[in-house]
């Protein structure tokens, strides 16, 4: 009886002894898993960020996260973009979307389709801040990226439009890039049909663009 006690004993320690041993190598890949990538860009945008037109491996934010996992950078990157989005539904996904992803940075790209639909500048300057705000009481470094609309609209208005940008990253001190479209937009070979979305031959031009300023901000 004693023998047979003692040996249920010996298996009983081999078990937690194993156990143990897996759930510390476990515990161990985790961490090693979690190492690779130090930071998580979310990108909040709208359709230029969305792959409009095209398929989702032919959009610039695809490409530049391909590109980052083939030289092994340690930036994860959430698109978040939807094709339509404006300055007024970014800021309310944006909550939930910092839960869910809990991101290192917040890349907006947002506000062409506000501006596209006339919407007051003050008030799409507003949504905006309060989208960078929002991230930075969270410790979320917040990447701004500025847009321009058609002259078309008006001197005035695109003016204080894209003037918008700027002084909320002044007051914000948030890193601003350049509208990435800027030169692309010019050249209708690049552009689709509508002349708002470029090509698929013009995302790993933006990808060239951005990919250096991303890296500039995020990476130390």
């Amino acid at each position: 009886m004693q023998k047979q006690f003692n040996k249920l004993i010996g298996i009983l320690l081999l078990s937690v002894s194993l156990l143990f041993s897996v759930n510390v190598h476990s515990d161990q890949a985790l961490s090693d898993t979690e190492n690779v990538n130090k930071y998580k860009l979310l990108i909040l945008g709208d359709s230029l960020s969305a792959a409009y037109g095209l398929t989702e491996p032919e959009g610039w934010v695809y490409l530049l996260s391909e590109r980052w996992k083939q030289e092994q950078a340690p930036i994860e990157v959430i698109n978040a973009a939807i094709s339509g989005d404006t300055t007024d539904g970014g800021l309310a996904r944006l909550p939930r979307l910092l839960s869910l992803h809990k991101p290192t940075h917040l890349y907006i790209e947002l506000g062409g389709n506000n501006g596209l639909q006339g919407h007051n500048p003050n008030k799409i300057k507003e949504n905006l801040a309060q989208k960078i705000a929002l991230a930075q009481e969270q410790d979320v470094q917040v990447i701004l990226q500025e847009i321009q609309i058609p002259t078309n609209y008006g001197r005035r208005y695109s003016e204080m439009f894209t003037n918008n940008y700027q002084q909320l990253a002044d007051e914000y001190a948030v890193p601003l890039i350049p509208f990435f479209l800027q030169d692309i937009a010019l050249k209708p070979e690049l552009m689709q049909n509508d002349g708002i979305h470029p090509v698929a031959e013009a995302q790993p031009m933006i990808v060239d663009f951005i990919k250096p300023k991303f890296e500039a901000i995020i990476l130390p």
